[in-house]
């Protein structure tokens, strides 16, 4: 298993990984599937900006990615972050995840990020562990504000601070 920046030929591998869970899982709340042109532009911001974006990959393929971005506009919040990570099925239970959390926070703390922020839907329990696990601690649960498959969904909002 090798760690490393991601890069823009990374985006069709990303979009395959990404779009199942967005297409039949309820750990997003999106039904918009990623395009190659929008991870591609995702992936080079990424970078012009000093935000990491790594992927986790073998020999077979994509292992999978994390990725930072600021919490909300404006320069108040320069020094907060949310991360999303996403991991290939058979990369889960394996410390994929926990590298690629290991290496994110050492990138956004070596640049300037305070806080790391993830939003985590409440029926991705494990997800939810997860973060426990590396040390998010849940600050917050809003109510019924994702809508998907017909079900009203909680976000749970977890918080580190690098």
């Amino acid at each position: 298993m090798r760690l490393r920046d991601a890069n823009v030929q990374d985006a069709p591998a990303i979009a395959d990984l990404w779009n199942p869970i967005i297409r039949d899982t309820l750990n997003t709340f999106t039904t918009e599937e990623k395009t190659i042109i929008a991870l591609e532009t995702a992936i080079s911001a990424a970078g012009l900006e000093n935000r990491g974006y790594f992927i986790a990959e073998d020999a077979v393929g994509l292992l999978g990615f994390c990725t930072y971005f600021q919490f909300r506009g404006g320069p108040g919040y320069r020094h907060t972050m949310e991360h999303s990570i996403i991991l290939a099925p058979r990369a889960m239970r394996q410390g994929i995840g926990r590298q690629l959390m290991e290496r994110l926070c050492r990138h956004a703390s070596n640049n300037g990020v305070h806080s790391l922020w993830a939003g985590v839907s409440a029926a991705n329990l494990a997800g939810l562990n997860f973060h426990k696990a590396l040390g998010f601690q849940e600050r917050a649960r809003l109510p019924e504000v994702g809508y998907k498959f017909e079900t009203w969904l909680d976000l749970i909002l977890m918080q580190k601070i690098l």
